[in-house]
């Protein structure tokens, strides 16, 4: 072989300017991976956190329908803590049908119920005072009054009288403590009514 062959062109031979600028890119490729895995893994325990806390303990809600109108309106959105001591006037989220229904607590388990025609309420012999309801309505009511609560039950009504379908249909009853979801405390959507409930 000659030695013109053998010989390696000194012009070829990167820099040692050259060679540091190319460590210092692969570092940076390297370290971007890296914080970019990171990221990526956090965001999704995060965004798997939040989803467990939402569906265990906190549960958000869309509202359908107007049976709940003024209180909350249709496509608002809710959230609710996942509670089991009610007391009227609560606002609880429920199973009914492969559904999720919106109602307010009347009368809980014990209480004595009755319904007049102009649609006052009566709880134990009480009439309740209800700054909720726009406009009373003995509505679609085909259970025997005065009505008792039986045990591990709730009685609900909703604040639009004259169209919810609720406890006082026997379509609907007293609403057992395994149906129920929890109770709604906070609005989240839209964002002029943000605030409890």
């Amino acid at each position: 072989m000659s030695q013109s062959n053998q010989s390696i062109s000194v012009e070829n031979l990167p820099t040692a300017k050259q060679l540091k600028a190319e460590l210092k890119s692969i570092r940076y490729r390297r370290d971007f991976r890296k914080v970019l895995r990171n990221t990526v893994s956090s965001l999704l325990v995060v965004a798997a956190i939040a989803v467990l806390i939402s569906m265990l303990f906190l549960p958000v809600l869309r509202v359908t329908g107007s049976s709940m109108t003024p209180t909350m309106q249709n496509d608002d959105l809710v959230i609710c803590s996942k509670r089991s001591d009610f007391q009227s006037g609560d606002i609880v989220a429920f199973y009914y049908n492969n559904k999720i229904l919106l109602k307010r607590v009347i009368a809980t388990a014990g209480d004595v119920i009755n319904i007049k025609e102009d649609g006052t309420v009566f709880v134990n012999g009480q009439a309740l005072d209800e700054p909720y309801v726009s406009e009373k309505s003995f509505g679609e009511c085909d259970i025997e009054l005065p009505y008792q609560i039986p045990d591990n039950r709730i009685f609900v009504m909703g604040d639009h009288r004259s169209v919810s379908v609720d406890s006082r249909s026997s379509k609907v009853e007293c609403i057992a403590d395994e149906f129920i979801i929890g109770k709604v405390i906070f609005r989240i959507w839209p964002w002029e009514s943000i605030g409890t409930v």
